[in-house]
């Protein structure tokens, strides 16, 4: 059988958009490759620094003239506030151990900053979150530039720590990388209940006491929230491409299995390293084929909507340029597999005891719908990931996956929830978007009806308390974009909109914000662009005017006469917002490109000094 063809049109088109920008990267990557900085190049005083607090058998290992064995570059974001990223405290300890026994060393890079996007949602915080993503990709940067390592290892999970370490490993993309993840906490409170809770908290019908004891016992234990969320969905995307050991995204933190695949991926790490027989660098793994295969698996398993902005910031670091057009074409053919919250009550652990990543790979592999052709940091290609970890003693093996053993959680492609893909792109004369089609009931698919225009979360939930909203409503939350304050997720807006949905009315969401990647039962545009701060046509939009959200034919529309519509004024763009730091990311925020293109001013940034050098780059800078 022959590559399915949608998925190989696909490929083609972002082969040949990617082109230049393809050529331009892996001539820098191979530039810093031969003539940058690395442990060879460095002097004696440059050595004696790196070394002055290591032991003295690591020193005499790291400072030998032809570099032995790896050392291996951690880049950290620990923290303990982060229930996710909590466990790594200890991992660097661990990582260095499991080095020595190949005789690999380690030493920490660096550390990263990382946010919780529940902590922070609702909050000025949240203005923050997107754009700390280029933070993290900076912090990576600064911590490998040192030039001391032969490999790194990147300890992150969460919403944009993933994509930001990626986006900065993808600067000193010669040196073999891998993502070592953390893994979830066990279940906790069923999500039915903690939804529930929050809806009779909204209605007056719970004390705020029950609710914080609800939401407790939700979030109770070290390791990543249990939902398919951004986070989650984050570690299915990076094992779709092949950056982590087979069968690691999902093994519950602090078990012997997590810890084994740690070690693991140590070993392999230093196995592949730099001058090793056969270096496996981070170019040769994220090509376009791996970033379709990417795609494939997100609409497959219905992830998160926030993976339409970071999956194209992650393909540009690496000069790659992928588009909403290209999700589509490849949603109309992939199937969805998947029913995990907030599709469904049932959590990761759910879909990982039923057969997890291994099992929907092996089913896409059988359909053809993904590339097998491509590296991966383990085995010979993807077929190596249709494969279930095993811990026998202190070693992990492989096992072949199996058919799901749960078809409420995990189908298989003879009886999908649904023929097509989890996510969809929305277009029309209100901009482009995208919608999560997998999460909302089929009779809510399609909804038409009169918009409420609303500038801030909190004043959506004032008229619905106020009894505004008792009707069927598009509501329009405006200004909440990239270059009007940092596009924060607005997930406190769902249990509103799903107490009125509740209640009998049709309800949906239009914005230039995004939701948290929790979100779905409300059908939604999300990511609408040109956003209302730079005139885009939802600034035209007055309460009243019929708008259609149409998750089937994928139209977004306002039903206003064209004339009329075209002669109205956009409302004036907001002013920015200052305070708990959010001042400090204005050029961010003012050099911000849409959503589609990745929405981090960095890597447009990045892009114009890169168009400079021209496509006759040939390794040196010139003025």
């Amino acid at each position: 059988m022959s590559l399915n063809s949608v998925v190989e049109r696909v490929t083609a088109r972002v082969t040949e958009r990617s082109k230049g920008s393809r050529r331009r990267y892996l001539e820098l990557m191979e530039r810093n490759r031969q003539k940058g900085v690395n442990r060879t190049r460095l002097s004696c005083s440059n050595m004696a620094h790196a070394v002055a607090a290591e032991p003295d058998a690591i020193k005499e290992e790291l400072i030998h003239p032809k570099p032995r064995h790896p050392n291996i570059g951690i880049i950290t974001t620990y923290n303990d506030m982060l229930s996710a990223h909590q466990p790594y405290e200890h991992y660097p300890e661990q990582i260095k151990l499991f080095a020595r026994e190949v005789g690999a060393t380690a030493q920490v890079a660096a550390g990263a900053p990382a946010m919780c996007d529940g902590v922070t949602q609702g909050q000025e915080g949240m203005d923050l979150s997107l754009f700390s993503r280029d933070v993290i990709g900076q912090s990576t940067a600064v911590g490998l530039s040192h030039g001391m390592y032969e490999a790194a290892a990147l300890l992150g999970i969460c919403d944009k720590i993933v994509p930001g370490l990626l986006m900065g490993a993808l600067r000193f993309g010669y040196l073999p990388t891998m993502l070592i993840p953390g893994g979830p906490m066990t279940s906790g409170l069923p999500n039915e209940e903690k939804v529930k809770i929050r809806k009779l908290f909204i209605e007056g019908k719970v004390s705020e006491n029950e609710l914080m004891h609800a939401e407790m016992a939700s979030y109770h234990a070290p390791g990543t929230c249990t939902f398919y969320g951004t986070a989650n969905t984050n570690q299915m995307v990076v094992e779709f491409m092949g950056l982590m050991m087979p069968d690691s995204a999902f093994a519950i933190t602090n078990t012997p299995l997590r810890q084994g695949l740690t070690r693991a991926a140590i070993h392999r790490l230093a196995e592949m390293g730099l001058h090793s027989a056969n270096p496996r660098p981070l170019t040769e793994v994220v090509t376009e084929k791996s970033v379709v295969n990417a795609i494939v698996g997100l609409m497959a398993t219905g992830g998160s909507t926030n993976l339409t902005i970071h999956l194209p910031a992650i393909a540009r670091a690496a000069g790659i340029i992928i588009d909403w057009e290209d999700y589509n074409l490849l949603s109309d053919v992939v199937p969805d597999l998947a029913k995990i919250y907030p599709s469904s009550a049932a959590d990761i652990n759910a879909f990982n005891e039923a057969g997890g990543v291994p099992s929907v790979i092996s089913e896409l592999i059988s359909a053809d719908l993904l590339h097998t052709d491509v590296k991966t940091v383990y085995g010979d290609n993807l077929k190596d990931y249709a494969q279930r970890a095993i811990l026998k003693g202190k070693d992990i093996v492989y096992a072949p996956a199996e058919p799901s053993k749960n078809h409420d959680v995990l189908r298989p492609l003879s009886n999908p929830f649904s023929k097509t893909g989890g996510l969809k792109m929305l277009e029309g004369n209100l901009g482009r978007g995208v919608t999560k089609v997998s999460a909302v009931e089929p009779q809510n698919l399609v909804v038409e009806a009169p918009a409420k225009v609303f500038h801030t979360q909190d004043a959506v939930k004032a008229a619905q308390k106020n009894g505004e909203l008792d009707q069927d409503t598009v509501v329009v939350v405006l200004h909440q974009g990239p270059r009007a304050n940092g596009m924060p997720e607005l997930h406190m807006l769902i249990p509103v909109l799903g107490v009125q949905m509740d209640k009998g009315y049709h309800m949906a969401l239009v914005t230039d914000g995004r939701l948290s990647g929790a979100s779905g039962s409300v059908p939604s545009a999300v990511h609408v662009w040109p956003e209302a701060q730079v005139g885009g046509p939802l600034a035209k939009v007055r309460d009243g005017d019929m708008i259609r959200v149409d998750g089937r034919t994928g139209k977004l529309e306002v039903l206003v006469d064209k004339k009329e519509f075209d002669a109205r004024e956009a409302v004036p763009p907001v002013k920015p917002d200052i305070g708990t730091g959010r001042e400090l990311f204005a050029m961010m925020r003012h050099f911000a490109p849409c959503p589609e293109e990745g929405g981090s001013a960095m890597l447009r940034l990045m892009d114009e000094d890169l168009e400079k050098v021209g496509d006759n780059f040939s390794g040196e800078f010139t003025v």
